[in-house]
């Protein structure tokens, strides 16, 4: 028997068979920024209990438009799951830089059929802020997104 490691494919989980464009990720033009294909970039580290909902700029101005552009991203929704991206734990941090906001974000899967429905609803719904004039959403696999990331009353609602 083989050693897991040995195997790239074996990194990949359970989404092991992807099509050369999932693969390499989906492309859209002037949508969300997508580098790479499952080997992208790492999220922010996330320790368990920690406050993902904190904003991530000091200043009052700042933060409160972070927050706007929070509340907007629970306009999102998984069309599989029905439930918005913000509550599913989908999205890791929202940063603000002038009137440009970076959405830090996952999917349930490398091979979501829908991620890039979710990036470019995620895109026009924080551009929608006033106060943003541009958002870039990066997609991250680690942390690896786990059903442990749903919003604790929503996991309760669930039957989790």
């Amino acid at each position: 028997m083989s050693d897991p490691g040995d195997n790239p494919e074996a990194e990949q989980g359970p989404h092991t068979e992807l099509g050369p464009e999932l693969a390499e990720g989906p492309k859209m033009e002037g949508g969300p920024k997508m580098e790479g294909g499952p080997e992208m970039q790492e999220g922010p580290e996330m320790q368990e209990g920690s406050d993902m909902e904190a904003a991530t700029d000091a200043d009052t101005g700042s933060s409160e438009i972070v927050e706007q552009v929070r509340t907007a991203l629970r306009g999102v929704s998984d069309p599989e799951l029905g439930l918005n991206i913000v509550d599913l734990g989908l999205v890791y941090d929202v940063e603000l830089e002038g009137e440009l906001a970076r959405v830090t974000m996952t999917l349930t899967s490398p091979g979501c059929p829908a991620g890039g429905q979710i990036m470019g609803d995620a895109k026009q719904a924080a551009e929608s802020v006033d106060g943003v004039t541009q958002a870039e959403v990066n997609l991250v696999w680690k942390p690896f997104w786990t059903p442990d990331r749903i919003d604790p009353k929503v996991r309760a609602m669930m039957g989790f």
